[in-house]
């Protein structure tokens, strides 16, 4: 029995082929025509010359069109690769030069984006409308062939063929793509659902991006196999989310916890009818202690997440039960996902409570990094994909990361992770958001520099806030310098980007 994707919907649209799989702007898709359009649009595909194995790009938000192309994909044995709509041309044009697509399908408003991509990259790939008009009009290349609709699989599609092809936020360099095969998808969805499980009168609020594999592997596949409704929304709005709750009695949704901070933040929330939302998810980082009391207390249970895109992405799990007992903590494994702690000096294992890098193993890590061998054999060694992520393990098992690997500086000797900063100045009143980076210093090697972006009204001093951590922290973890600004620049899924902090630093000199 294969457990390829294609085959997922197929098998959902017989059983429910009346249920609505996804509202898009009030306009609701049922699974029986999800199913029957995806299928003539995999044969479409195929018609057109692109063959199992090819990759097929876009440039888009969320929309259905985009659901339907990648239930196409999946049945025709092709390679999604969504690429982040916030990119330049430039920077699109380089992620077209590596994974080489066949086809590049655009929203309307980001065609000339994607045609002077196409141009910059070299690549002879054609560049047509991601609409329901425009797929439309590639399904019809198989009724012109009579090229029948693929129900099921392309022939002999095995559970190890490519799927998604998704970019990695270059945090550091140049992105690098990783492949996420039928079985890596198949097998964190049923991991995800052992720990956070959907039903099938579920409606799914989905406002993270589906150029991020959260946006696929973090409910809407799980909804889609279970029969549930997901209400895709195109771009996060906070005010839109809050309404959307109860106009649409939205039972479960994930997101960052700036998502989570945007709307407790929104002036319709106090108000808000949150009381069809029956559990959150969130992931990117942990939930800080006051966002997490704020929504504990308007009764909506919470589910702490951790992952990353090489894990498809799904690795660590903080039940509900555990949220308000182990604040800042990211939980125990997923089933069906192994995890260990090695040290950072010597790559040994670890046993025991202890802090070293965490590694995952299991039908969940990826099949690589495209056309990258050698960054591919640097983080897969044995089955064990390395996180570059320092984490802690307590006696009960429980997990939590306590910083990048690369975001950690050494001060006088002392190796110093910005996330202990972090946590005691999020605690203040008068800090929103804070990230700590190390800085070069004359004396000790490196040294933090915080970088504050202030609750509205508040200027809190830099001596107030180094006091601050001074109260909870020793010496050499207290950051040097303090820096307000308006905002941290953040990646398309709302990750700090720390390099960039470092650069805005070096640039002031």
């Amino acid at each position: 029995m294969t457990l390829t994707l294609g085959r997922w919907l197929r098998d959902r649209a017989r059983a429910t082929p009346h249920r609505t799989a996804v509202v898009f702007e009030g306009e609701p898709t049922s699974y029986g025509e999800l199913d029957a359009r995806s299928g003539r649009l995999a044969a479409g595909l195929l018609a057109a010359g692109l063959r199992p194995g090819d990759r097929v790009a876009t440039l888009t938000g969320n929309r259905p069109e985009h659901v339907e192309l990648f239930f196409a994909c999946a049945k025709a044995g092709l390679i999604l690769t969504p690429v982040n709509v916030r990119l330049t041309a430039p920077e699109v044009a380089y992620q077209l030069s590596d994974a080489e697509p066949s086809i590049l399908l655009a929203a309307p408003a980001l065609v000339p984006l994607a045609e002077e991509a196409r141009t910059r990259s070299g690549r002879p790939c054609r560049v047509a409308e991601l609409t329901r008009d425009g797929l439309d009009a590639l399904a019809s290349t198989a009724s012109e062939g009579t090229v029948p609709p693929v129900t099921g699989d392309a022939g002999g599609l095995g559970d190890d063929a490519g799927l998604l092809l998704v970019y990695t936020a270059g945090t550091t360099g140049r992105p690098k793509g990783a492949l996420l095969t039928h079985a890596n998808c198949f097998w964190t969805n049923l991991s995800l659902d052992r720990g956070c499980e959907l039903r099938e009168d579920d409606v799914v609020l989905q406002v993270l991006p589906q150029f991020h594999v959260g946006g696929w592997n973090v409910q809407p596949l799980l909804a889609w196999w279970k029969g549930a409704t997901v209400v895709l929304e195109p771009s996060f709005d906070a005010g839109r989310a809050l309404r959307l709750i109860a106009e649409r009695g939205v039972t479960t949704m994930m997101g960052v916890p700036a998502t989570y901070l945007f709307m407790a933040r929104h002036p319709d929330f106090p108000a808000a009818d949150l009381s069809g939302l029956r559990r959150v998810v969130v992931g990117g980082a942990p939930m800080p202690e006051p966002l997490l009391r704020v929504w504990l207390d308007r009764g909506v249970r919470i589910v702490q997440g951790y992952g990353l895109t090489e894990a498809a992405p799904n690795v660590l799990c903080l039940p509900e039960e555990d949220i308000a007992r182990r604040v800042g903590w990211a939980g125990i494994p997923y089933p069906h996902v192994d995890v260990a702690l090695r040290d950072v000096e010597t790559g040994g294992t670890l046993d025991g409570p202890g802090i070293g890098e965490l590694v995952v193993r299991g039908p969940n890590v990826f099949a690589g990094y495209w056309h990258d061998p050698d960054a591919t054999r640097a983080a897969v060694s044995g089955g064990w994909l390395r996180t570059g992520d320092i984490a802690e393990r307590d006696a009960d098992g429980f997990y939590r990361i306590r910083d990048r690997a690369k975001d950690m500086y050494v001060s006088g000797g002392e190796n110093v992770y910005p996330a202990e900063a972090e946590s005691v100045l999020q605690g203040h009143p008068g800090v929103a958001e804070v990230a700590v980076v190390g800085v070069p210093d004359e004396r000790w090697g490196e040294v933090g520099c915080a970088f504050v972006v202030p609750v509205p009204g508040a200027a809190p001093a830099s001596s107030e806030l180094l006091a601050h951590c001074r109260a909870s922290l020793a010496g050499f973890k207290v950051p040097k310098y303090v820096r307000l600004v308006d905002r941290l620049p953040r990646s398309a899924v709302d990750k700090v980007l720390k390099n960039k902090l470092r650069g805005a630093w070096e640039q002031a000199g």
